[in-house]
């Protein structure tokens, strides 16, 4: 999604089976929020409310929705922002950069609920530089050519 869409929100206690599209379905007896993907995937969207995760804002007339909505496990990869009943796309978001936000996610879940962070695996392995080889002088090489260790050309 990249550019902007008006949506609607709707109130209510359970969230209906058969959803509209444009339509965010807010209940706040279960905290959560529920949609069809805004990019028009029509892949339902979940995004349930806490103090550390989705936060919903209410202005009496439109409703808000953040941190975004990244769908980066859908086909789709749609990323917005809810502001005022408006779906802005984000833009997308390298591995690197998803992994950082998941990490932080969980890093916020651990102190809010256990008092610590949680302890964050890395997402990808840490790939250490290879050091150049040192440079070899003449006396060394000749050498090498002597004893046979210089591989390549001659």
């Amino acid at each position: 999604m990249t550019s902007s869409r008006k949506i609607r929100h709707e109130f209510v206690e359970f969230i209906p089976a058969q959803r509209e599209e444009g339509v965010l379905y807010i209940s706040i007896p279960f905290a959560t929020c529920v949609h069809n993907c805004f990019c028009g995937c029509g892949t339902k969207v979940v995004t349930p409310l806490s103090p550390v995760g989705w936060q919903l804002g209410f202005d009496g007339e439109t409703v808000s929705l953040s941190p975004s909505v990244g769908n980066w496990s859908f086909a789709c990869r749609s990323h917005y922002i809810i502001r005022r009943d408006i779906a802005v796309g984000a833009g997308d978001m390298t591995e690197a950069e998803i992994a950082s936000g998941r990490a932080r996610d969980r890093s916020a879940r651990g102190i809010h609920y256990d008092g610590a962070p949680r302890p964050v695996a890395p997402a990808r392995p840490v790939i250490e530089p290879v050091p150049a080889p040192k440079a070899r002088g003449f006396w060394a090489w000749l050498t090498g050519l002597w004893i046979g260790v210089e591989k390549g050309p001659r």
